[in-house]
Formats: C-alpha cells, structure tokens, sequence
C-alpha cells in the first residue's frame, strides 16, 4: 500500500542549479529595466545600452539572452500579458460583464499610472513583426482578446453597451486606455490624484461626454 500510495504521487519537479537560477534572475532583472524604461521614454527613445547599464551588465552579456532592441520590448509585453491574463483569472465572473469590462479598464490605467506599461509605437514594422512571431505573446493577446470580446458582446445584449458598435471597435477602445497621454498630461497636471483621473477616464470611456 506504501508503495502504491508513493507512486500515485506527481514527481517532484527538478531542482535547477544556481547557473539556472542566476540566469532567471539576470533575464528578470533584464525585463523589469526594459518595461520601466518602456513606460519612462518609450521604444524609440529606449537604448540597449541603457538597459545594460541598468541591470549592470554588459552589452555582450544583455544580447546572450535578448538578441535585439525588438526582443526586449516584446519579452516586456509578454510580462505584462501574463499580468492580464492574471488579473482576468481573478475577476468574479458572477459580476455583469459591463462591470468587468470596467475593472479590467480601471486597472490597465493603474497599472499606466504606476509607470508599469510599455509605451509602444503603433507604427513600427520591425517590432511588430517581433510580437507577431512571439507564441506568449499572441497567445497571451488572444486570450485576453476572446474573453474580452465575448464579455463586450454579452454587455451589448443586456443593453450595457451600445448594440450598434461593432464590438471590435469597443474592444480597441478599451485597449487604448493602455497607451491614452490623456492620463499622462492630467497626472503631470498635479491637479488630481490617481484615483480622481481613474473615475474620470472611466467616465469618458463609458459614459461619454454628453449630458443626460
């Protein structure tokens, strides 16, 4: 019975060595520069040399694990996919679909206002075709992409959400709010706090701009 019992049990996974360890750690470090200086200044702006300088490394030993400028910034996207992937997993999903959409909307503009998101160019053929050829990271945006959708298209039954839009367009609404400078310009106003900005965009966003 003891031996049935010890059989049935999952075998532990491998213990990986220190040089294993060490090299987790390094690309960890690695990714977190990047997506700091990703939401600092931005893909164009960004060097390799900074990052390097900011983990400590050298140039050679950066490229060991990221072979170019445009694998960085994807392996930086991959990051915050899981992210959403996760935030996605712990939302209640008794709640109506509209106010999931707006929890999902409100912490991509924390996660914006925090200084965690990447800032991308929406023109840039050489990194797009980085992302597009990198599996976490489409399968990470398809994921996100599908619940989201199916979420808008239920809200649009229930009268949440305009029927009329195509619920496409909604969706690429709800994703600029990762990239929106509208919330930029209101935190270097200093004229609100984080939460002020958040209820005001998630206002626009949702409610528009016109009176009822």
């Amino acid at each position: 019975m003891a031996s049935e019992a010890t059989s049935s049990n999952p075998s532990p996974s491998p213990k990986r060595s220190f040089r294993e360890q060490m090299h987790i750690a390094r690309e960890d470090a690695i990714v977190s520069a990047v997506n700091r200086l990703l939401a600092e200044k931005g893909f164009e702006a960004m060097t390799v040399d900074e990052v390097a300088a900011e983990v400590g490394i050298a140039k050679a030993s950066l490229y060991k694990h990221f072979p170019s400028k445009e694998d960085l910034a994807a392996a930086a996207m991959v990051r915050v996919m899981n992210r959403a992937v996760a935030f996605l997993d712990s939302l209640d999903t008794t709640q109506p679909p509209l106010e999931r959409l707006k929890r999902v909307v409100r912490w991509t503009i924390e996660v914006k206002l925090d200084g965690e998101m990447p800032s991308l160019p929406s023109e840039s053929s050489s990194l797009r075709q980085t992302l597009t050829t990198n599996k976490a990271y489409v399968d990470g945006l398809m994921n996100v992409s599908d619940r989201l959708g199916g979420w808008i298209t239920e809200a649009q039954e229930t009268g949440g959400i305009n029927a009329a839009l195509p619920p496409l367009v909604v969706l690429y609404t709800l994703y600029a709010r990762a990239c929106d400078p509208v919330l930029g310009f209101l935190k270097s106003a200093g004229l609100y706090t984080n939460e002020q900005i958040i209820e005001m965009v998630l206002s626009t966003c949702f409610e528009g701009l016109n009176t009822r």
